[in-house]
């Protein structure tokens, strides 16, 4: 009898379900998110009014980061489509640096050594609140992981800016860090 009641325990049948510890709530300044518990803060600052960024503890190309910046804009929509929206913040996928002639390579267009394409686009509404969510591949001639994912989730409220870019390289996105990101950018909202 002894032995049952000690299994029993042992195994939580009577007890509170786990919680999930994969990811940890952060409330920010009018945002909220889960973040990967596996991951810390950096202090890394990239972005003009990046607010938050924690990266992987394992590889720092996965990452996530918050920007919440001034706008005259009443909504996301006020930016025009998802695709026009990026033109205007498209610091966040990098710049090519290279000003030389070359020719195609690995895809590439002349002269060109980094591209990025939208493989998804979508526009829900959160509570009310009109978001952009935006899916995009990064590759770079020097084949780094095979490129970025990098999901941009992004909306306006009260006079400000909030986007949240998480990423993963190509190789990590498809040996499981795409759970991460994928859930990192989806639990973003602003209050």
């Amino acid at each position: 009898m002894i032995a049952l009641k000690l299994w029993l325990i042992a195994a939580n049948v009577f007890g509170k379900p786990k919680t999930n510890t994969d990811y940890l709530p952060y409330n920010g300044d009018g945002f909220k998110l889960s973040i990967p518990s596996k991951w810390n803060p950096s202090k890394e600052v990239e972005y003009p009014g990046q607010v938050l960024r924690y990266e992987d503890n394992f590889d720092s190309n996965s990452n996530v980061t918050v920007m919440v910046t001034s706008t005259d804009k009443k909504s996301i929509t006020d930016f025009g489509s998802p695709e026009q929206f990026l033109a205007n913040v498209d610091y966040l996928l990098g710049k090519q640096t290279y000003a030389g002639v070359t020719d195609a390579e690995g895809g590439f267009e002349s002269n060109a050594v980094a591209t990025a394409n939208i493989l998804e686009s979508s526009t829900p509404v959160i509570g009310g609140t009109q978001y952009y969510n935006l899916s995009v591949l990064t590759r770079t001639a020097d084949g780094d992981e095979g490129g970025k994912h990098q999901l941009i989730t992004a909306t306006v409220k009260n006079g400000k800016l909030y986007i949240c870019k998480a990423q993963a390289g190509d190789k990590r996105w498809f040996k499981g860090a795409r759970k991460f990101v994928e859930s990192t950018a989806s639990s973003f909202s602003v209050a």
